[in-house]
């Protein structure tokens, strides 16, 4: 019989698309990424940082732009270096090593979940400034007539995003690769260009720049020039930003996951290398100066195409500055594949709602998906899409992370000095990056924090104090819940051993009598709760009931949908526990059997397995604990998702009795 689906679900199914089977053999096939696509996906950020971080440091340089080799030197080092450093977060960690688990792992739970919180809220500006950067750069083709409707096609931008991520992985990657590709072929092509066309008097050109370095020396001193390089350097530190996503983006790309995970960190490495130096030094060969409403590159684009025959010069200037635009308006995927990610990295260890961690029926965070896009919209609004004020938000909290990451690779060498074959080699390396991140983060926070820089500070501590509460109301509930597994195992004499046996047989019945009453529990595992709410089925009821029959479905959590292994083994637990409490009924002499699934909607998996049950044992009840808190609080509300109570409302909708069992801890 097909299943009757609403006028809802129906249109969730048109937008989103259908339900995928965790369980099917090539689930993670289909899901993940091979090398390429997790180049797109994942390195767009990094990509188009070469779209606004040179021109910040080239401008900073104000009227010495000669200094901007150097400038560019440093910053290929750079990121040279963070890319090694992350080759080695991605072998010491492969199943995935962003910034919050690096640090958790390495330095310690409060100092991980610090790095944590600073990466939701750089994604969160990762998405906002992206789209908003995009939303410029489109506008300015525009008459300005139109300029109002900006922020409005910033929201709905957003808005796609969401849509495109709650669909999938691929589905929200798929699109950009045409467009990728166009921007990668036009700026290689751009930058090829502008050294190949000087080449001819490259010795002149040489000499004309040596001579300028030796005029702003007489003007600034050695001390002054370093002293500007390094301001340049620091405030070109946009540049950097994306680079870590690949390492938190592990669990989605194709196996061999290290494998691909180190491809996909080349590729990005080397293509942003290339960038940056390839424009600072076509922005030299070209004498680019600035000019209000342009940017670097537009003016550097017109230059190079500006003896070009016809209209190709005026076409092509068009079509990579179009490429640009879209690009920037879809680097927001980062923000949308790794900030979901880190929440539920977080929520695993509850530091944020357990929701955050469970997937959708497509088998992505939806969750975290919704409330980052949602308060990527907020922040638009807020701040009427200007990218002057994001990008003083932006890149602050980035080298928070990248800090504490290195600082954890280095402690680590360290203490593994003694066991671990090359560790000087990889020790020095981290030890190069945590000097040079550290650099950037104290440079970029001196510098931009009058300009509002203090606004990320603060933002990202409120969020650290609002972990730090929800934390501690986990702690307190799970201490309140572990006294039910005191009570069950440790107390004398024991509740369960109040249990009366069935009056009619002596030992357990080999089949059910379909014509006796039964009950059906929904159990968690064979823990206190579930042993408490047997209890109270006795409690309630006496003997009444000779068959019984406990079920378990199982969440399929980010935590547990990483490979097949971590499914069979959540499986095998449910089963394990199951039998617990089917040996301990059968000796008290009643009928019980088990029955168990796995899903990523416990409550509709629930619905399915109920009328099957129902029709096997026509005389049931549905059985479910709840726990009821000393003293309900928001936070008691909004920290669990009170599982019971939904199934109830589900199977009163198909007309099955469903009793709850209150808990009291």
């Amino acid at each position: 019989m097909s299943q009757v689906i609403s006028p809802l679900q129906r249109i969730k199914r048109i937008v989103i698309g259908k339900a995928r089977d965790p369980n099917a053999p090539d689930a993670f096939h289909k899901l993940s990424l091979i090398a390429f696509f997790a180049w797109v996906g994942l390195g767009t950020d990094g990509i188009t940082s070469s779209c606004y971080g040179p021109e910040e440091a080239f401008r900073t340089l104000q009227n010495h732009h000669t200094l901007a080799i150097f400038v560019a030197l440093c910053t290929v080092i750079t990121i040279i270096i963070i890319s090694i450093s992350y080759l080695q977060i991605i072998d010491l960690f492969p199943t995935g090593g962003g910034g919050y688990i690096v640090a958790t792992k390495l330095l310690s739970p409060s100092i991980g979940m610090v790095s944590g919180c600073a990466l939701i809220i750089d994604y969160l500006l990762t998405i906002t400034l992206s789209v908003a950067s995009g939303a410029d750069a489109i506008f300015s083709f525009l008459p300005q007539k139109y300029h109002g409707l900006k922020l409005i096609v910033a929201v709905a931008g957003v808005i796609m995003l969401i849509i495109l991520n709650m669909r999938g992985v691929k589905e929200s990657v798929l699109p950009l690769v045409p467009i990728f590709i166009f921007f990668i072929i036009t700026h290689v092509f751009i930058i090829f260009y502008a050294i190949g066309s000087h080449m001819m008097n490259f010795s002149e050109l040489s000499s004309a720049t040596s001579a300028e370095i030796t005029q702003t020396h007489s003007q600034l001193g050695w001390i002054g020039m370093i002293i500007l390089i390094l301001r340049s350097y620091s405030m070109g530190a946009g540049t950097f930003t994306g680079i870590e996503a690949v390492s938190n983006g592990i669990p989605i790309l194709r196996e061999p996951k290290v494998v691909t995970a180190k491809h996909t960190m080349r590729y990005m490495a080397a293509s942003l290398a290339f960038m940056v130096v390839g424009l600072m030094i076509a922005y030299l060969l070209f004498k680019v100066e600035p000019k209000a409403g342009k940017t670097l590159n537009a003016i550097l684009f017109e230059s190079a195409t500006s003896g070009w025959p016809g209209n190709t010069g005026p076409v092509f200037v068009l079509s990579i500055l179009i490429s640009e635009a879209v690009l920037l308006f879809v680097a927001a995927q980062t923000g949308f594949l790794d900030g979901p990610r880190v929440l539920s990295n977080m929520a695993m260890d509850r530091w944020f709602p357990a929701k955050f961690a469970m997937l959708s029926d497509r088998l992505v965070t939806q969750n975290g998906i919704l409330i980052i896009g949602t308060l990527a919209i907020i922040l638009m609004i807020l701040t009427g899409g200007s990218v002057q004020f994001l990008v003083v938000l932006y890149s602050i909290n980035v080298f928070v992370t990248f800090s504490l990451s290195q600082l954890g690779m280095v402690r680590h060498w360290w203490q593994s000095r003694k066991s671990e074959k090359g560790w000087f080699r990889k020790l020095v390396t981290n030890s190069i990056g945590l000097v040079l991140t550290t650099f950037i983060l104290v440079s970029v926070t001196i510098l931009k924090f009058n300009e509002g820089g203090w606004i990320t500070i603060f933002i990202t501590g409120s969020l650290v104090a609002l972990v730090v509460m929800i934390k501690r109301h986990y702690i307190k509930a799970g201490r309140q819940i572990k006294n039910l597994d005191r009570l069950i195992f440790t107390a004398s004499p024991s509740p369960l051993e109040q249990i009366p046996a069935n009056k009619k047989r002596k030992k357990s019945p080999s089949g059910p009598n379909i014509h006796e009453k039964t009950a059906v529990l929904l159990v968690n595992g064979f823990t206190g709760l579930g042993l408490h709410s047997l209890f109270n089925i006795f409690l309630s009821f006496g003997d009444i009931f000779k068959n019984f029959v406990f079920v378990q479905v199982g969440q399929i959590d980010a935590s547990i949908f990483k490979s097949h292994d971590e499914i069979e083994r959540l499986n095998n637990d449910i089963r394990s526990g199951l039998e617990s409490y089917v040996h301990f009924l059968r000796q008290h002499g009643y009928y019980a059997e088990s029955l168990s699934s796995i899903s990523t909607d416990v409550v509709e998996e629930i619905a399915q397995l109920a009328p099957g049950i129902k029709e096997k044992f026509p005389h049931s009840v549905f059985f479910g604990g709840q726990i009821v808190f000393p003293k309900e609080t928001f936070l008691t509300k909004l920290l669990h998702n009170y599982t019971a109570f939904a199934t109830q409302r589900r199977l009163y909708e198909l007309g099955i009795p469903f009793v709850l069992l209150p808990i009291k801890v």
